[in-house]
């Protein structure tokens, strides 16, 4: 389908009675929906079944995850301004689905010096941002204290960013170089003013995919190490999934089980974020291990609509990737259960690298615009889900209604936070 007829089903969905959608429905299905519903929580079978709906049952199922959505969550579409800065694209690892990093060599690497990410900062700061959200390649020339740094050298000159920064690859990467435990490393990273960590590099948890992706990345057991070491030292994370590329239905919803499960141990987590794998830069597509995934549309539905409702009573926030799908269509999905836009970015070059095209930058009168045309109110949060109405930049502007500036259009490469997944 494309754009137009996407929201004309959408449309369709919303406006249709929930009794004559369940009717219509599987009874496999609709158990499901109606077990969610009731807030029960659903079994992998059911997931399973949820995330493979078609027709009748996505259609019901969209309802449904919309209904959940709107009882959990509000009707409040979420955003927050922030700005990415990928400080370095050397890296070593070599990821199946990357097209961003480059090896030291080559003509375009980059390792940005601390003026330059302060520089970054403090222009995201002026133009209303709260949060930065910084990762980078792993680049194995850097010094031992490369993360502990940057947290210092920021925090000294603008104490008041939340600094999201640093995956579990990076964390596993630092921990290493310096010989210290997780629970040590990662509080020494605390105290030099991490706020919270993304829960990218996750991919999907299931080794035998990840030995396909990148066969040097963090395995499941290291990432779920050092996410609950994080949660059980008061750093909140995100939690992520990349969805269509060589991975099983049922490799998904075991991902997400994993997350449900980890959440009701140590409630860290603020947010899911499912990102759509772009092929078309990648080495998976390259060497055909994954062909041109399906058009946009059916399985980006099923994967919020299940994320939802699978989810539901322990990750609420459902946010939606417009850097992944475009801003019309991450909208649309504001009906399928999402309830968070993601962020402005400011920057965005990792789903570039690959091959996105939604851009690398978002006003918030676009974010405020489009929830209006899902029948949504835009609110500004923080990185935490603090809603902060009424925020001012700190020069008195809204923030950031207007394109960036040339200089930061023309920045393709530092940025990536909600990228890689």
């Amino acid at each position: 389908m494309n754009l137009q007829e996407l929201r004309n089903y959408v449309d369709e969905i919303e406006a249709a009675p929930l009794g004559a959608l369940m009717d219509k429905a599987g009874p496999g299905v609709r158990a499901a929906l109606k077990r969610s519903l009731e807030r029960q929580e659903l079994t992998a079978e059911e997931g399973l079944l949820l995330y493979t709906a078609e027709g009748d049952d996505l259609s019901a199922a969209i309802k449904c995850a919309d209904l959940a959505r709107a009882e959990d969550v509000g009707g409040e579409v979420t955003y927050v301004v922030n700005r990415n800065i990928n400080f370095t694209n050397i890296c070593f690892v070599g990821c199946q689905f990357c097209g961003f990093k480059r090896q030291r060599w080559e003509s375009d690497a980059y390792d940005h010096s601390g003026q330059a990410i302060l520089n970054k900062v403090g222009d995201a700061l002026a133009r209303g941002a709260t949060e930065i959200c910084m990762q980078g390649g792993i680049n194995p020339e850097m010094p031992d204290f490369k993360y502990r740094d940057l947290l210092r050298t920021i925090k000294g000159s603008y104490p008041e960013i939340h600094i999201h920064a640093f995956s579990p690859m990076e964390i596993m990467f630092g921990a290493r170089r310096v010989r210290m435990e997780y629970p040590e490393y990662i509080a020494m990273l605390r105290e030099a003013g991490l706020g919270s960590i993304p829960g990218t590099a996750a991919e999907i948890l299931d080794d035998s995919v990840r030995e396909i992706l990148s066969h040097k990345k963090v395995d499941v057991a290291t990432w779920v190490d050092i996410i609950t070491t994080a949660h059980a030292l008061g750093v909140p994370t995100t939690a992520t999934v990349m969805y269509g590329h060589v991975e099983s239905p049922r490799h998904v919803v075991n991902h997400l089980s994993l997350l449900r499960d980890i959440q009701k141990q140590t409630h860290g987590f603020t947010e899911f974020v499912p990102l759509r794998f772009i092929h078309e830069n990648t080495v998976l597509f390259r060497k055909g291990l994954v062909s041109e995934p399906p058009p946009k549309g059916t399985l980006d539905f099923q994967m919020y609509a299940t994320s939802r409702l699978f989810l539901r009573g322990q990750i609420n926030n459902l946010q939606t990737s417009w850097v992944k799908l475009g801003v019309e269509l991450a909208a649309l999905t504001l009906k399928a259960g999402c309830n968070d836009f993601s962020g402005t970015l400011m920057e965005e070059s990792i789903t570039a690298q690959a091959g996105g095209d939604a851009g690398e930058f978002v006003a918030v009168d676009v974010i405020e615009e489009q929830a209006r045309a899902m029948g949504r109110v835009a609110v500004e949060r923080s990185t935490l889900y603090k809603k902060l109405y009424g925020k001012k930049a700190p020069n008195g502007a809204r923030p950031i209604t207007t394109v960036p500036s040339p200089q930061h259009q023309a920045d393709h490469h530092a940025c990536g936070g909600s990228g890689c997944g």
